[in-house]
C-alpha cells in the first residue's frame, strides 16, 4: 500500500487526535554569560514533583514541560506561559537560548541537580552523579528540545515501524534544524577535539549542523557497542536488558559508594532506562516506582519521544510552530511508509551517517551510507523531502489554512540552499553582529527572549494556578520525605531489582 492509500485510510478523527508535547531544557546564566551557580528558585516550586517545571542536569538546568496538546498552537502557548513564569522568578539570570553552554566554570563546580531527603528525590541526585563521573559534567550542561508525539490507533509495530524509519532518515533534520556550529572554549578545554579556532574562545566546524549530536556531545563511546534492536517490542526491551543488569568493568572501577556516599545508582552500563543515548524512544507514562521497561512490556508504546532536536537560538521558547508543523509531517512519513526490519549493519551506517552530518552536514558533496552504497546527502535529502510532498495539503485540508504547506516549502527551501539554515545563520550572526563569538551571540540573543517574554501580559489565572501548583509541589515533596519507611540502600536495591523490568 503506498503511502498516498495509507492517507487516505487516515479518519479526520485519527488526524485531529495527533498530540504533541515537548520538554525544553535551558541552562540558568549570570548577565555576563556564565553559568548561574544559585539554587532552584523555591518560587518556582518543588524540582522532584513540579508536572512543569523541573531541574535536568545540574541544578542550573532548567527543564520545562508541556501537557500533550491536539494543537500545535496551544502547545507553544503553554511553553510561552512556563517561560513567562520562570522569568518572574529568576531574577537577572537569563535562560541561554543556545545548545551548547555557556562560559562553565571548572567541570566539577557545575552544580548536580539536588531534589531533597526522600529516597526517590536521592536517587535522582546519586543517578546524576552516576552521569557525572561516567561522562564528566560539561557534557550534562548541554541542552535539547524533546518532542512527543502519539497518533490514535497506532498499534506497537507500527509505531516501531516509525522509529526504524525515523533513525534511517534522522540525520535530515540534524541538516534542517541543527543549530550548534559552535562552541565555547571552555567546553572543550582539556578534551580531544577537531574544532577549529574561530575566535579566542569561541571552536567550530565550518560545515557543522549539530555538534550537541556529535561526538562531543550527547554520545558515549561505552553505549556505541549496544546494538538495539527495533524491530518490535520484544527486540527493543531484550537489547537493553543486558545493559541495566550486567556490570560493566570500567563502571565497576568506579564503584558504587564509600559508607553512605553513592557514586552511581548501580555498575552496568546503563544506571537506568534514561541513561541510553538515543535519538528516538518509544514511551509509555510510569505509575510511581515501575521501571519504564516494565511499563513498555506491560502496556505496550504510548508515544515516540523525538530527542535529537536543538534548542533554536533564534525562537524565543527555543523552537517554532513551522518546526513542529514538519516534525509531524516527517513523523508521519514515517509512520506510513515501509518500513523493513534493521540489523546490525544499518544500525551501524545510522551512527555513522548521524555523525557526519552533525559534524559536516552542510559540506557540499557530502556522502552518506544507504544500503551498503554511498548515496550525497542532496540527493538523498531530496528523495525524503519528495515522499513527504503528499502529507501537508493532506493536513491542511483537514485542519484548514496552509501552515503544514508552508513548512514543507520552507523545509524544501533549506534542502536546496544550505546557508538558510540554522546552523548556517548561527555562524552568519556571530560574524555579522558579534565578532564571531559563540557566548556573546547567544547571550545577546538570550538577553532579547527575555525582554519579549517579559513584554508579554500573562493572564492572572495562569499566574495563579502556577502559584498554586508551586505550593502543590513543595507539600508532595515533603510527604514523599515524610512517608520513606526504608534506608536508600533498601529503597535502590528494590527499585533496581531485575524482576522490575520483566512484566
Amino acid at each position: 500500500m503506498s503511502v498516498q492509500e495509507r492517507l487516505r485510510t487516515l479518519s479526520s478523527d485519527a488526524l485531529q487526535g495527533i498530540r504533541r508535547g515537548i520538554e525544553k531544557e535551558s541552562v540558568r546564566v549570570r548577565p555576563d554569560g556564565s553559568l548561574a551557580q544559585t539554587l532552584h528558585p523555591a518560587a518556582l516550586g518543588s524540582a522532584l514533583t513540579h508536572p512543569h517545571i523541573t531541574t535536568d542536569f545540574s541544578e542550573s538546568q532548567l527543564e520545562l514541560i508541556t501537557g500533550a496538546h491536539t494543537s500545535v498552537e496551544r502547545c507553544l502557548e503553554e511553553l510561552t506561559q512556563i517561560h513567562q513564569v520562570v522569568y518572574k522568578h529568576i531574577g537577572e539570570e537569563v535562560l541561554w537560548c543556545a545548545s551548547m553552554p555557556c562560559n562553565l566554570p571548572a567541570d566539577h563546580l557545575i552544580p548536580i541537580g539536588r531534589y531533597g531527603t526522600s529516597n526517590v528525590g536521592r536517587a535522582k541526585t546519586v543517578y546524576r552523579l552516576g552521569l557525572a563521573h561516567r561522562y564528566g559534567r560539561r557534557m550534562q550542561a548541554i541542552s535539547g528540545i524533546h518532542y512527543n508525539f502519539s497518533l490514535p490507533g497506532v498499534t506497537d509495530d507500527q509505531y516501531f515501524g516509525l522509529i526504524r524509519n525515523f533513525r534511517r532518515q534522522s540525520w535530515l533534520l540534524l541538516y534542517l534544524f541543527g543549530a550548534s556550529p559552535a562552541v565555547c572554549s571552555s567546553f572543550i578545554a582539556g578534551r580531544e577535539h577537531e574544532l577549529t579556532e574561530l575566535t579566542r574562545g569561541t571552536h567550530y566546524a565550518p560545515h557543522a549542523t549539530s555538534l550537541r549530536m556529535g561526538r562531543l556531545g550527547y554520545q558515549s563511546d561505552a553505549q556505541a557497542s549496544l546494538c538495539v534492536s527495533y524491530n518490535n517490542l520484544r527486540d527493543y526491551t531484550a537489547s537493553l536488558y543486558e545493559a541495566l543488569t550486567v556490570p560493566y568493568p570500567p563502571y565497576e572501577k568506579i564503584g558504587l559508594r564509600t559508607d553512605d556516599d553513592y557514586r552511581q545508582l548501580a555498575t552496568s552500563l546503563l544506571q537506568i532506562e534514561n541513561e541510553f543515548y538515543s535519538t528516538v524512544r518509544p514511551k509509555r507514562r510510569i505509575k510511581r516506582g515501575e521501571r519504564p521497561l516494565h511499563a513498555l512490556r506491560a502496556r505496550g508504546v504510548e508515544y515516540v519521544e523525538v530527542r535529537l532536536m536543538d534548542l533554536d537560538p533564534f525562537a524565543p521558547i527555543g523552537i517554532t510552530a513551522q518546526t513542529c508543523r514538519f516534525l509531524d509531517v516527517f513523523l508521519l512519513h514515517c509512520l506510513l511508509s515501509d518500513s523493513p526490519a534493521d540489523n546490525p549493519r544499518e544500525i551501524a551506517e545510522v551512527r555513522r551517517n548521524m555523525q557526519k552530518v552533525a559534524v559536516g552536514g552542510r559540506e557540499p558533496g557530502l556522502m552518506l551510507e544507504r544500503d551498503g552504497e554511498e548515496v550525497r546527502l542532496a540527493d538523498w535529502a531530496m528523495e525524503v523531502i519528495a515522499q513527504c510532498e503528499l502529507i501537508p495539503p493532506f493536513l491542511d485540508r483537514r485542519f484548514g489554512g496552509a501552515a503544514y504547506s508552508d513548512a514543507y516549502d520552507a523545509m524544501l527551501a533549506r534542502v536546496r540552499d544550505a546557508s538558510t539554515t540554522p546552523s548556517a545563520r548561527v555562524l552568519h550572526a556571530m560574524a555579522r553582529n558579534h565578532d564571531n563569538s559563540f557566548v556573546r551571540f547567544a547571550l545577546i540573543e538570550s538577553t532579547a527572549h527575555k525582554a519579549m517574554l517579559q513584554h508579554l501580559e500573562l493572564p492572572r489565572e495562569v499566574r495563579e494556578r502556577f502559584t498554586r501548583l508551586a505550593q502543590e509541589s513543595i507539600l508532595q515533596q515533603r510527604e514523599l520525605e515524610a512517608a520513606d519507611e526504608v534506608d536508600f540502600e533498601t529503597f535502590r536495591s528494590r527499585y533496581l531489582a531485575h524482576d522490575l523490568l520483566r512484566v
